[in-house]
């Protein structure tokens, strides 16, 4: 805290020192301005004087103008004059005064014409004069503003930095003043420390003597009622049930998940490189449709053929490993049994590899002993068999680390768990090397396709099969180079110390106690699960009560929808109703309407007969009959000119009869039929009002579920914040607990050296009042003598 408080003085001091030398800066700029605007000042003052200087010049050039303006009147009256009298003497007409009259004349002008000049001249210079004036005068103004601005500037930034002084100066006296409260403060803690910590050390040596008390009770009540201890031999040891890491589990089942899947991927690239192989053998250098291969490559693709046999079961060996670590399970070397099913297949297709490869390489140098083989496709060859031979090799290595894996869960006696590292480092360096070769079989593949192409006798069968072999070699450096990084990745996992490791006293591991060991630990899982009682659920007040509010207000909305949809099921049976009525009505009006267009065809026919006079002569019943027929048509137009209603649930429908024209069926049955589509329309579209409602309430309490969701985060996010919080203050009263220590500790030295300073004091004062009385004593002494 001290050693704070210096630093906080020190760097006080230096923003102060830095501040006091900007401000001597400011100061001298200040005084440089106001020097600076001084001497504008007195030239403004000077340039004051010469503008007056050449207003007097004006004025006189004005005057003096005047004065050749009179003089040029004058001169202009003689010239008038003259020409007078040259009038009046033409009579005379001698040719000597007409000569000294032009003479005069010009002397005239000439003058008159330099004067103008001058004139001009002088206009010329005083405009001059009077522009720069004004230019220059506008220039010093603008220059004063500036300087005046910037001396305003200086006197504000001068009146801060002061301002700025005080402040700072008043807040180091308000520190020092606060860090003697402080301290006071921390002394008077350090006695409550020190007395609380004599209080603990007494509780301290309590404790510590009632736990050796207990301790020597738990001693003899071990060694008195204990019958056995079974962590003296292994074997007992061994059937004790570890505690169960989940966290462990799950990994190791992700992982072997990974594995599987990465298994899957590489046997379906290895089916594929085994096949389009076999396909190439059949089609180069001799294709088998046309002629027949050599026995050696007819045997080769026998073998191939049996490839599925030996690629397939190292999938269901890895899948079987997979399905047998469980979460319950204990999963290490030792309790992994079906990994030696994996290594025997590892192995079978190991074998496999070692049989296929002579025919491989003899076949690869058949291709370049053809007639069509470069040099460049022999020397592509060349390398494929040496990776041929790589891949073999590094295949034979991985079955011997694997194979070595497999060993603790039959015979751990033959491999030492402090070997189980380096067996796992020596896996993923060759599987990194099984990676690198894959990628250049890629590359030299690629090479041999491309120069085999450049040939002329290449068949698209071929292409087609070679195309297909390097991209299953291509599936098969990516697939080996996911395994290489997902082992190194994982070899952290891999080579951490198991569940047994961490027990003293282990020894070898048999499979058969891991066994018993699993066993038993699903017993004690059954047995903890029978013991365990299931206690209900509790929740918060505060959460239940949002809870309820929003289960009231969801039960709400479903009895508004459910009631909702009562309502349209009530109004949807009475529409059916109405439309049964209404179904019935139109068959009776259509049974009505045949008889009357029957009706009126008979008086229409009746009427035209009448008009036509086809019947001359007619009885009286007849006429009578005609009568009544055409009182008959009277009524029709009657009838039709009045509107026919009907109304229902469903709607009113009115029908009016023009004058002219009388309806037949298909017009009132156009009319019903529009009436009910405009109906049918209607409800339909509220129908759909209905379903967007229903589909905006569904949408609501879903949203209301996301943001229910949304709450649940933010409040565990809000706990593992307040648990971080906690942990946060938990750590402060630790660095509080320390520094107020580390103040009692230096207090106490202060102290003990305070203590120390004292008693030297109270020696010194002792000395120097012995002293003071000696000296006394000796002067009486001299002033008796």
């Amino acid at each position: 805290m001290a050693a704070d408080l210096q630093a906080k003085y020190q760097k006080l001091a230096q923003e102060y020192s830095k501040l006091r030398a900007q401000n001597q800066v400011l100061k001298k700029a200040v005084v440089d301005e106001q020097g600076h605007g001084t001497s504008l000042k007195e030239e403004l003052k000077m340039k004051d004087q010469s503008v007056r200087k050449l207003q007097q010049e004006m004025d006189s050039l004005t005057f003096r103008n005047q004065q050749l303006a009179k003089r040029v009147a004058l001169l202009q009256e003689e010239l008038v004059t003259t020409e007078a009298k040259v009038k009046k003497s033409k009579q005379k007409g001698a040719d000597s005064p007409a000569q000294i009259n032009q003479e005069r004349q010009s002397v005239f002008d000439e003058d008159l014409q330099n004067k103008i000049e001058e004139n001009e001249r002088l206009h010329k210079q005083v405009q001059e004069a009077q522009e720069r004036h004004k230019q220059i005068e506008t220039e010093l103004r603008e220059r004063l503003v500036v300087l005046e601005r910037d001396a305003v500037q200086h006197h504000d930034v001068v009146d801060g930095l002061k301002q700025k002084y005080m402040d700072a100066n008043e807040k180091l006296q308000n520190d020092k003043a606060n860090l003697e409260v402080k301290s006071h403060s921390l002394e008077r803690e350090a006695k409550d420390c020190r007395l609380r910590a004599e209080e603990c050390q007494q509780q301290l040596k309590n404790v510590h003597a009632d736990l050796s008390r207990r301790l020597d009770q738990s001693t003899n009540i071990i060694q008195e009622k204990l019958p056995f201890n079974d962590t003296r031999l292994a074997e007992y040891y061994t059937l004790d049930v570890p505690i169960h890491d989940r966290r462990h589990q799950l990994k190791a089942r992700d992982v072997s998940a990974q594995a599987v899947a990465f298994c899957q991927d590489l046997v379906g690239a290895l089916l594929n490189f085994h096949t389009y192989t076999e396909q190439r053998i059949q089609i180069y250098p001799i294709d088998s449709a046309t002629d027949v291969i050599s026995p050696l490559n007819q045997k080769f693709s026998e073998h191939l053929h049996e490839n599925a046999s030996y690629v397939r079961p190292l999938e269901e060996g890895m899948l079987h490993l997979f399905e047998s670590i469980t979460e319950e399970s204990v999963t290490t070397l030792e309790t992994a049994v079906k990994l030696k099913p994996f290594s025997e297949a590892f192995t079978s297709y190991v074998c496999f590899l070692k049989k296929i490869l002579p025919y491989q390489l003899k076949s690869l140098e058949e291709e370049y002993e053809h007639s069509l083989c470069t040099v460049n496709l022999q020397a592509r060859n060349v390398e494929l068999q040496s990776d041929m031979q790589k891949v073999t090799a590094i295949f034979e290595k991985l079955q011997v680390y694997i194979s070595l894996l497999a060993l603790p869960s039959t015979n751990p006696e033959m491999l030492l768990q402090t070997n189980y590292n380096v067996v796992f480092t020596q896996l993923a360096a060759c599987l990194h090397s099984l990676h690198d070769v894959m990628k250049d079989i890629s590359k030299h593949y690629s090479q041999k396709v491309s120069l085999e192409q450049e040939q002329p006798t290449i068949t698209q069968k071929l292409e087609t099969t070679n195309d297909c072999i390097l991209s299953s070699i291509v599936a098969l450096s990516n697939v080996t180079g996911k395994i290489c990084t997902f082992f190194s990745n994982n070899l952290d996992f891999f080579t951490a110390p198991s569940v047994y490791s961490s027990k003293k006293g282990m020894g070898v591991i048999d499979p058969l106690s891991a066994e018993c060991m699993l066993e038993n630990k699903k017993k004690a899982a059954a047995y903890i699960k029978s013991l365990k009682k299931s206690c209900p659920e509790s929740v918060p007040y505060d959460e239940a009560l949002a809870n309820r509010k929003t289960i009231l207000s969801s039960t709400e909305s479903c009895e508004g929808l459910s009631q909702q949809v009562q309502q349209s099921q009530e109004k949807i049976t009475k529409l059916e109703q109405e439309k049964e009525h209404w179904m019935l009505e139109a068959q009776l009006a259509k049974i009505k309407l045949e008889k009357e267009n029957q009706r009126i065809n008979d008086l229409e026919n009746q009427y035209r007969l009448t008009h036509t006079g086809q019947m001359p002569s007619i009885d009286s019943a007849q006429a009578n009959g005609s009568n009544s027929t055409i009182e008959d048509l009277d009524c029709v137009e009657k009838d039709s000119k009045e509107p026919v209603r009907s109304t229902s649930l469903v709607g009113m429908l009115s029908t009016y009869m023009n004058d002219n024209e009388i309806p037949d069926e298909e017009s009132r049955e156009h009319l019903i039929k529009s009436h009910y589509m405009m109906r049918v329309a209607e409800l339909t579209s509220q129908l759909q009002i209905a379903d967007s409602k229903s589909v905006h309430f569904h949408a609501e309490c879903r949203a209301l579920a996301k943001r229910l969701a949304l709450a649940e985060r933010s409040r565990e996010t809000l706990s593992e914040e307040l648990k971080v919080a906690n942990h946060n203050i938990v750590r402060l009263q630790d660095e509080l607990t320390t520094t107020k220590r580390s103040y009692e500790d230096q207090l106490s030295m202060m102290s003990d050296h305070l203590c120390s300073m004292n008693e030297t004091l109270s020696k010194q004062r002792d000395e120097i009042d012995s002293l003071r009385m000696g000296t006394k004593g000796n002067a009486k002494k001299n002033r008796s003598r």
